[in-house]
C-alpha cells in the first residue's frame, strides 16, 4: 500500500514538472511569435544624407522605438553607471567601443521596450558588415535596411553648413577630414548593402523630404503587411 502512494506521488511529480516544461516552453514561442511580429528595420545613410528627419517621421507615424547606439552610448556614459565610467575612459582616450558593447547596450534597450514598442528603428547601425551578422544571430533578424543615398558633394555641403550653424567648433568639420570619413563610410557600406541586397531599399535622399517619406511608408507598410499575414498563418 505504501509502495502503491509512493509510486502515485512519483507519477504525479512526474506530470507536474512535464506540465511545467510544456508551459515555460508554450510561453517561450509565445514571446517568440510576438518578438518576431515586431518589425526591426535598420536605417542606414552617411552623415547629412537626412535619415535623422525620416527617423523622427517614422516615430511619428508608426509609434516605433527609435535606437541610435551613439545615443544609447552617450546615455550610458551619463548615467554614470560601472559601465558608463567604462565607456567614458575608452572614449575619452580617443578609443573605439568594441561592438560587443555597442550590441549589448542595443540589445538591453530593445529587451526593455519589446513589450510596449510596435517596432524598431536601429539608426546608423551596422557601420560595417560583420556587425550586421552579429547583430541578427544575438539581438533579432532585420527585416528591412533603409538606405538613404546621397553624394558625396551633397553630404559634405550639409555638414558643413550645419557646422557653421554649430556653436561648438570641431577642428575635423573641414571639407578634407569629412571627405576621408564619408570614403570609409562608402566603403563599409557598400560592403553591407552587397550583404543584405535582399532586404535593403536604396532611396535617392536628394529630393524633397515629405517625396522621400512617401516611399519610406510604401517599404514599411509592405514589411508591416507580410508580417501580418505571417502571424495569422501561424494561428
Amino acid at each position: 500500500m505504501l509502495f502503491m502512494c509512493h509510486q502515485k506521488a512519483m507519477k504525479k511529480e512526474a506530470e507536474d514538472k512535464l506540465k511545467a516544461v510544456e508551459k515555460l516552453r508554450a510561453e517561450e514561442l509565445r514571446r517568440a511569435r510576438a518578438a518576431s511580429e515586431i518589425p526591426v528595420i535598420w536605417i542606414l545613410g552617411g552623415p547629412g544624407c537626412g535619415k535623422g528627419t525620416q527617423c523622427a517621421k517614422i516615430v511619428e507615424k508608426y509609434g516605433f522605438t527609435h535606437l541610435s547606439s551613439g545615443d544609447l552610448l552617450r546615455n550610458e556614459v551619463a548615467s554614470g553607471s560601472d559601465k558608463g565610467r567604462k565607456l567614458q575612459e575608452i572614449m575619452s582616450t580617443g578609443g573605439l567601443v568594441s561592438n560587443d558593447e555597442v550590441l549589448s547596450l542595443l540589445n538591453d534597450a530593445i529587451v526593455r521596450a519589446k513589450g510596449s514598442s510596435k517596432g524598431f528603428l536601429i539608426d546608423g547601425y551596422p557601420r560595417e558588415k560583420n556587425q550586421g551578422v552579429e547583430f541578427e544571430a544575438r539581438v533579432a533578424p532585420a527585416d528591412l535596411a533603409l538606405y538613404f543615398d546621397c553624394s558625396e558633394d551633397t553630404m559634405v555641403q550639409r555638414i558643413l553648413a550645419r557646422a557653421a550653424a554649430s556653436s561648438v567648433k570641431r577642428e575635423d568639420d573641414n571639407e578634407k577630414t569629412i571627405r576621408a570619413r564619408l570614403q570609409t563610410f562608402r566603403q563599409n557600406t557598400n560592403a553591407i548593402l552587397e550583404l543584405y541586397e535582399a532586404k535593403t531599399l536604396t532611396i535617392n535622399a536628394e529630393r524633397d523630404v515629405d517625396d522621400i517619406f512617401l516611399e519610406v511608408v510604401q517599404a514599411i507598410d509592405c514589411v508591416l503587411k507580410k508580417k501580418q499575414q505571417k502571424a495569422a498563418a501561424q494561428c
